[in-house]
């Protein structure tokens, strides 16, 4: 739970970022935490290499460097002596499959976190203090209010998807404000609840299920539908190394389910290999889930934090759907 002696931390996260910042360098020089610091871009066997050389005991890892590692080396008690003590993660969902790898592979169940830059983390799980979920967000923290609210501010019942917020009442992680931008600054709320632009589910124990942002969610004859599970059940596959979907425009379901798949090493894109992960997805989740269009890739578009930009993928399906009219 606390630091130890023994202990060093290393994580790709961009210092300058306030998850590497404020969660990561300093909470780590507070505590007397020796950090690695290393210049390279984010390579999964360089992470190994990184932590067995330098015996690193704790880490931030983004949920695709942890998929990037599962993919690359899933077996990497065979090939490195690891230290490992605690890993925390955030930025999207970790999702099962990522969970019990990190468990299995690296004996380490991760911590997952969520928040954003306006309050830090609210929610996240601590396994030393409580059994963390797979593909399970975790709890709110001590001290901070969080709920799944609905559009007019009103908390949804335990199991309905809202938007994940947290009430700004004598909670000191909350933003001022959005610098010279107080009409943004007002939208960010409603009431006292300050808006995430995240939809979860909370189950009755007080964990939260992340769903995606507001923006993601698309409507398909008639479903409303949500990202995260779908790209979770194709990452489960062997073949796929990372996944992102969006709604691609449809004159007569109003968007189908698109899958953007970069493979994993050892794979080839082929018809047979398409349908193959379309039935994966057809035998574990609901019927209108499956990907209608699978499109391969060699990667990802993605923010600095570790983010799919889901909305670069969403805009270039609109402006190719336009072109085929």
């Amino acid at each position: 739970l606390f630091p130890q002696a023994g202990d060093l931390f290393w994580s790709p996260a961009d210092w300058a970022w306030t998850g590497g910042l404020m969660d990561a360098l300093l909470p780590s020089l507070y505590h007397g935490t020796p950090v690695l610091g290393y210049r390279g871009r984010f390579d999964p066997e360089k992470s190994f290499w990184l932590m067995q050389k330098y015996r690193v005991r704790n880490s931030f890892l983004f949920p695709t460097a942890l998929k990037m590692m599962m993919k690359t080396v899933p077996q990497p008690k065979k090939r490195y002596e690891l230290s490992l003590r605690s890993i925390m993660s955030a930025g999207e969902s970790v999702g099962e499959a990522v969970f019990e790898w990190s468990r299995e592979a690296l004996g380490v169940t991760v911590n997952e976190m969520f928040g954003q830059t306006e309050v830090n983390y609210i929610v996240g799980n601590s396994q030393s203090l409580w059994p963390a979920k797979p593909g399970s967000i975790g709890r709110p923290y001590p001290r901070h209010r969080v709920a799944c609210i609905d559009e007019t501010g009103d908390e949804v019942p335990v199991g309905q998807v809202g938007e994940v917020a947290a009430w700004d009442e004598d909670d000191p992680v909350f933003f001022l404000e959005y610098w010279k931008n107080p009409e943004a600054t007002k939208k960010k709320y409603t009431g006292k609840w300050c808006r995430t632009g995240d939809l979860a589910k909370r189950d009755e124990d007080g964990d939260f299920w992340y769903q995606g942002r507001t923006d993601d969610m698309f409507k398909s004859a008639g479903y409303r539908i949500g990202p995260s599970e779908i790209e979770n059940c194709l990452v489960k596959h062997p073949a796929v190394a990372n996944a992102a979907v969006v709604g691609s425009p449809d004159p007569e379901r109003t968007h189908i389910v698109k899958a953007f798949i970069v493979l994993a090493p050892g794979y080839q894109a082929s018809p047979a290999l398409e349908a193959e992960l379309q039935q994966h997805v057809r035998g574990k989740l609901a019927p209108y889930e499956y990907p209608k269009e699978i499109e391969f890739t060699d990667s990802l578009p993605m923010t600095t934090t570790g983010k799919v930009q889901r909305r670069v993928l969403r805009l270039r399906e609109e402006e190719r759907k336009k072109q085929q009219r």
